[in-house]
Order: C-alpha cells, then structure tokens, then sequence
C-alpha cells in the first residue's frame, strides 16, 4: 500500500506512517511506540469486524445475483454485482493487514506484492463504481424520457465501466508491482519484525509519497465525489418538483441524501488527514510532534471509517431495495433454485423498462 499504510504498516523505529517512508526520517525525534500499540491491538480488531460484515453483506449480494436469471438483469442489478465483486476482494485482504499489525508479514514477498495490488485495484474500483451508480440513476431520473438514456445505460453499465473503473484500477496497482516488497526491520524495543511496504528511490522518497498521497485523494474522493454530488444534487432537484407522487419521492430523497451523506462522512475525513499530513511532509505547513501524532492517531480512526463503507455498500445499493429482498428470500431459502425458476417465468412478459422504472421511482430498488 502507499497512500493508505499510515495505519496498516504502523512503524515502529523513525519512520513516518507512509509505507515508502521508512528509510526517510521527516518526523525527527517525535515518539511513535504509542502509536503502534495502539494499531497492534485497534486495527485487527477493527479489520475483523470489517472482514465478517464485508464477507456477509458483498458474497450475499453476489450469490443473490448468481441466481438471478441474466436475460433479466438489470442495469442496476449489474452496478450492484461490481460493487459487491470489488468490495468483497477488497475485504479479503484486510486479514493479512490484521495479521502484520498485530504481529509481522508472515506471508512472503509474492503475497506482498499480491496483497497489495488486490487491495489498490479494489479500493479505487469500489469509488468509481459509486461514481457510475449515480451517473446511472442520474440518466434514469433526470433524463427518463430522452431517447438515447436507455441505450447509454446499457453501454455504461456493459462496456465503458470496464474501460473507465475496472483498467485505470488495474494500472493504478503498477507502483505496488514495482515497489512493495517484504523484508525485516529491527524495532526500537529490540527485536525485529518483517514488513511489507511499498519502499521508494531514498533520493525522492518524499516526492514519490506525495505524488501517491494526491493521486489517491484525486482518483479515490475528488473526482468520484464530485460525480456523486452533482448527480444527486440533480436529482434531488429533479424529484422536488411537481405534485405527484409526492410520498414515493420524499422517500426516493430521503435516500438520495442518505447516499451522498454516507460516501462523504466515510471517506472526507481520511482524505483530508492524509493530506494535511502530506503537507507537513512536503513543509508546506509547520511541522510539530504534536500535530504530528494527532494526525497520525486522525488517520488510524479515520481510515478504518472509510473501510467501513465497504459493508455499508450492500445495505444501501441492494438490502434497502424490494426486488433485491424478494430475491434474497429466493435464494435463501431450500427450494431457492426452483422458486427462482418459477419467478422468472411468472416475470417473463414484464418488460426490462418496466423494471428500470422501479428503480428510478425509488432510486435503490
């Protein structure tokens, strides 16, 4: 990781909280040991509920998608099942993250580098596709009766979400390809301990930790956010105007503000502490020990705040919808597979724009 080790990878010596950092001392003489007890018993506790949230709420989502007929698939059935799909590999590895902060990196320098690269193609995938889930519902509400929604829809949801999510995720995870390694670092306290971090040219050490830092804040909150905000903010507007329907629409913007609010108050305060903290690195603010460690202790609460959407992801995008509960039922039950048979062919003669119409009407159907 880069951007987002300041928790994980807890240094125990002079290094600053940054994964490239290591080798680098721009925190001189601060103490950092009560830094790091407090992740070695705070992260894996922490990244344990994560896991078994995350696990349940995505891998039921997508097994609810598996037993979905295709031909009937929404476009917002298919935003849900990539949602879940990056969400749930992104959970996957927070047990290795758990097992290094609470004692070493047992698991080797192809597992760093593995470990790595699923976490970063995830984490941005997971933003991006919000971004796209607005943009979708955005079409849907606001430009309902345009000819061509419905076919940029399609071609949202069916080609250019891989081009534009699942590919700049893809080549976002080269730095850690080239950079994470794992090796052993002796501890202030004696001893030693194997980490994996992303470690970076010595001469431009702080260069290249900004550079991520910003690349993170940019690709990971200001653009997607920007994308969510204006969307919804439309459609907010869209929705208070006119007379009818008036209960369905105060509760299609009760939950429009519910999304805006949960996407911000999750990742808007992790954001801004890494880059204050990137700030103090590149001295464009004063430095002390300090704001240091307060920032440093932001950023651990913080972070863990910003994973936590991950398991909050299924219950806005997909629990919160009746299709999606009536599905759920389905698949959960004994004779799971053949009621769904049964209920597809009950639901052949409804048209897909009829289904795309529920969930405009109530934006998480």
């Amino acid at each position: 990781m880069a951007y987002y080790e300041e928790s994980i990878i807890f240094d125990t010596d002079n290094s600053s909280e940054e994964s490239g950092d290591f080798d680098v001392d721009f925190q001189g003489p601060c103490e950092r040991a009560p830094n790091y007890d407090f992740h070695k018993i705070f992260l894996p506790t922490v990244f344990g509920i994560i896991f078994i949230l995350g696990i349940f709420g995505n891998g039921l989502v997508v097994i609810v998608m598996g037993f979905q007929n295709k031909c009937k698939t929404s476009m917002t059935d298919k935003y849900r099942l990539h949602l879940s799909v990056a969400d749930l590999m992104f959970v996957l590895t927070l047990p290795f993250w758990a097992v290094d902060a609470a004692s070493s990196w047992y698991f080797g320098g192809f597992l760093c580098k593995a470990v790595h690269m699923i976490y970063t193609v995830n984490l941005y995938s997971s933003v991006l596709i919000l971004a796209f889930i607005s943009l979708d519902r955005y079409l849907a509400v606001v430009r309902a009766t345009a000819t061509s929604s419905q076919a940029t829809r399609k071609l949202l949801a069916g080609k250019v979400i891989y081009v534009c999510v699942w590919l700049p995720a893809a080549i976002l995870t080269v730095p850690d390809l080239v950079f994470a390694s794992s090796f052993e670092v002796e501890l202030d306290m004696g001893g030693s301990r194997m980490i994996c971090q992303r470690i970076y040219p010595l001469e431009s050490n702080h260069i290249w930790v900004a550079a991520f830092r910003f690349q993170h804040i940019l690709v990971g909150f200001v653009l997607p956010g920007l994308v969510i905000l204006t969307c919804y903010c439309i459609i907010i507007s869209k929705l208070s105007q006119g007379s009818k329907g008036q209960a369905l629409k105060r509760k299609a913007l009760k939950t429009t503000v519910i999304l805006i609010l949960c996407f911000f108050c999750c990742w808007l305060p992790y954001c801004a502490g890494i880059f204050v903290d990137t700030l103090m690195n590149l001295e464009v603010i004063p430095h002390s020990c300090a704001l240091e460690q307060g920032v440093m202790k932001w950023i651990s609460i913080t972070e863990v705040l910003a994973y936590f959407h991950c398991c909050l992801n299924p219950i806005l995008y997909a629990f919160l919808g009746v299709k999606f509960k009536k599905s759920a039922r389905n698949a959960l039950t004994f004779s799971s597979r053949s009621s769904h048979k049964m209920l597809t062919k009950k639901r052949g003669a409804i048209s897909s724009a009829s289904t795309e119409s529920e969930s405009s009407s109530v934006l998480y159907s």
